[in-house]
């Protein structure tokens, strides 16, 4: 097997542990926000300190019984120290998980303030935090096909490329053609990538096809445009082959997606 087609399982387990705890963490402080609303507690300060506590278990009998206890009750609340800092972190990275159980009206407006660094975090956020179509589609644009290569450089997780292509398909707007041209190309390098793309769904390759559909008429539309002034004697070489060049870089990828 060559180096570049060799499966970092280092990386892999490390990427599931993360995805394990992320998914008990989500767990936990889900249940914890349940129980703040139905107990209809009144203010947005209560509603955080029952979620940041949310890690916190009933003492038992043998706790109170016996010898000073070194642990400390909640690690999180302690000032100094190695011990990460929960309300930071979740002032700064996952607020938005609290928030749209507590204010919907701030909900439809939050942002993910730090992008994901790995696979699990990414797929973390997509199936957890994005709300609808639209705000995936956002996601991606923000990200970009650089982040997006980095991100899916060990492997795409099974299912993930359909979806992919369907918020794709269903949001693309005109604007956006070049930077979906190139995350699909990025997509196009990783890892079995050929594998994902035998697993389509029909729907998801008919979504597939569509994608391509659109991205061929809007480039064509832009050569129609520019023939028109080509008649005008604006229409200059170097234009053309621009245009060209767009029409056969957009084939490869055709031919790569394996859409006829």
């Amino acid at each position: 097997m060559e180096g570049s087609d060799a499966i970092d399982f280092s990386a892999l387990e490390r990427e599931l542990q993360a995805a394990v705890a992320a998914d008990e963490k989500y767990q936990r402080e889900n249940d914890a926000k349940f129980r703040a609303v139905h107990q209809k507690v009144a203010s947005y300060e209560e509603f955080r300190d029952i979620v940041l506590a949310s890690h916190l278990r009933p003492l038992e009998r043998k706790d109170k019984i016996g010898g000073k206890r070194n642990q400390p009750w909640n690690s999180c609340a302690m000032p100094s120290g190695p011990q990460q800092n929960c309300v930071g972190e979740l002032s700064q990275l996952r607020v938005l998980e609290i928030l749209p159980l507590w204010s919907p009206k701030v909900a439809n407006h939050q942002e993910f303030t730090l992008e994901p660094k790995t696979a699990a975090e990414f797929h973390r956020d997509w199936r957890r935090c994005l709300q609808g179509a639209t705000e995936r589609y956002q996601f991606l644009m923000r990200l970009g096909a650089t982040t997006l290569g980095r991100i899916f450089h060990a492997d795409l997780a099974f299912g993930l490329l359909g979806e992919l292509l369907t918020t794709l398909a269903e949001n693309i707007q005109i604007a956006d053609h070049t930077v979906v041209i190139q995350i699909l190309q990025s997509l196009s390098t990783t890892r079995r990538f050929d594998l994902n793309l035998d697993f389509l769904s029909m729907s998801e390759k008919e979504s597939c096809r569509h994608l391509f559909q659109k991205l061929r008429g809007r480039v064509h539309a832009e050569v129609g445009t520019d023939r028109e002034a080509e008649a005008n004697m604006q229409f200059s070489h170097e234009t053309g082959q621009v245009y060209d060049e767009h029409v056969q870089e957009l084939d490869k990828l055709m031919t790569l997606y394996k859409v006829t």
